[in-house]
């Protein structure tokens, strides 16, 4: 795991890839309590009846946002910091959903390092997280992700 003490230790990171997290399931639980918790009730995402009968494969599928909302938590371990303060999410700049991730596939986030930059007393890391789904060609989720790290001085 990189570990990130300065500015340049975090731009010669630019350009490469620092992580591949472990499989995740997605099972019908987890989809069922992002659907509670952002009141979209979508039936494709949670009638599993219905979705046996009309979905193409017969499975409900996550939300998109669910699999946006897994990367903290997947891309927790790409880096190490040496004398964080605070990290906090910046934001998004792009954000793109080719595949559908199925109820009961595995999941796992790829993620690279595209800028390191200061910027109001902080690193502003840009990277890009790719969320991969088990036996597919295309990602489930594409991202540009921002973070801000504040270092204790």
């Amino acid at each position: 795991m990189p570990m990130i003490r300065s500015l340049d230790d975090a731009k010669s990171l630019e350009g490469q890839e620092v992580g591949l997290s472990d499989w995740a399931v997605i099972d019908q639980h987890r989809i069922d309590q992002f659907a509670e918790a952002t009141a979209d009730y979508q039936w494709i995402h949670v009638d599993t009846e219905r979705a046996a009968k009309e979905m193409p494969d017969g499975k409900t599928i996550a939300h998109g946002y669910l699999t946006l909302a897994l990367i903290p938590a997947l891309t927790k371990n790409f880096l190490e910091f040496d004398n964080l303060e605070r990290a906090i999410n910046f934001g998004t700049n792009k954000v793109r959903f080719y595949t559908p991730v199925p109820v009961g596939a595995r999941v796992r986030a790829r993620g690279t390092v595209l800028q390191a930059r200061r910027r109001a007393g902080a690193l502003l890391l840009t990277s890009e997280v790719r969320i991969e789904v088990e036996g597919e060609r295309k990602p489930a989720c594409v991202a540009e992700t921002l973070g801000m790290f504040f270092f204790s001085d």
